[in-house]
């Protein structure tokens, strides 16, 4: 086959039909760029797992005098020094504790207004109203139980708190926004291969006498469909490229410049430029087999004589 043949098809397919050529561009490169920001919210929801529930611990609470009059667990008053040092002694004895970190109800005070700074709410807050703590770092996370059934209920104890179950609520909102992303693209690429399937048709139409005559002079049924299968791969390439800018823009534009959610919200380990470089081949090769698979699709009923 020659080289300028196809070239010169393609050429002329583009711009007897620019207009649709031009919405197949614009189709893709949106599906495209929702199908990797898809993907990459995906990673970065899994790069926030593995960062907090490294750092995850059980915090146990223990009373003070205002828990008294409002929490049974603490009817017998605040925690004295003789449990505070027996709660510890026994946390060390625990196979599962990697490491204990004592919180005095000052430091959680100051740690509290940091948080809430700005916040109505926290100037109501006075520091006998927090709890000391013993923040408990597991050597396994998923061992919360051992140590929320040795220390639950225990005199001069409030609470056992595992962190998890905080994150997890959070971590359920972004799974769900994740897949709802993944539905939406899904209808988007739908939406788009049938654009592109309209597109080649019309094209074969308007160069049905073209075809005609060269499967007359006995042309092979690849050769006259490689020139529009090209047009659309070409299409879909100029598509997955636009979807790539947007993907590399939308990172530098939110996290490290417009918006930057990486200073303004420290707290969150957002992905790196190595995640979205990683999606990119795949936006790429994803642009340019699916207009081409369309194309085949509907070339194969359309083109026979």
């Amino acid at each position: 086959m020659r080289l300028q043949f196809v070239l010169s098809e393609i050429g002329v397919g583009l711009r007897r039909n620019l207009t649709m050529t031009f919405a197949v561009i614009i189709s893709v490169a949106l599906s495209l760029a929702l199908t990797g920001g898809a993907l990459l919210a995906n990673k970065q929801v899994n790069a926030m797992k593995g960062y907090w529930y490294d750092k995850v611990q059980v915090t146990i609470y223990m009373c003070n005098k205002a828990d008294a009059s409002t929490t049974p667990s603490c009817d017998k008053g605040a925690v004295t020094d003789d449990q505070k040092k027996s709660i510890l002694a026994d946390l060390k004895k625990l196979p599962v504790v990697e490491r204990v970190y004592y919180e005095s109800a000052e430091q959680a005070y100051k740690r509290y207004q940091e948080q809430f700074k700005g916040n109505p709410l926290a100037s109501t807050v006075t520091p006998d109203q927090m709890q000391e703590n013993y923040r408990v770092k597991l050597k396994d996370p998923t061992k919360f139980e051992i140590v929320a059934s040795a220390f639950a209920g225990r005199p001069g104890i409030q609470t056992v708190e595992d962190q998890r179950k905080v994150l997890q609520n959070l971590f359920d909102l972004l799974n769900g926004m994740t897949r709802v992303a993944y539905v939406v693209l899904a209808f988007m690429l739908t939406v788009a291969m049938l654009l592109i399937v309209n597109t080649v048709r019309v094209s074969a139409f308007s160069r049905r006498r073209e075809t005609g005559i060269m499967r007359l002079v006995g042309a092979s049924s690849f050769y006259i469909q490689m020139p529009f299968i090209a047009e659309a791969a070409f299409a879909g390439l100029v598509g997955a490229a636009l979807a790539c800018a947007m993907l590399l823009g939308g990172r530098y534009f939110l996290i490290d410049k417009g918006l930057r959610l990486q200073e303004k919200i420290p707290l969150v380990s957002f992905i790196g430029w190595d995640a979205v470089v990683t999606v990119l081949p795949l936006v790429l090769l994803i642009g340019v087999l699916m207009p081409a698979l369309a194309a085949f699709i509907a070339l194969r009923r359309y083109l026979k004589v």
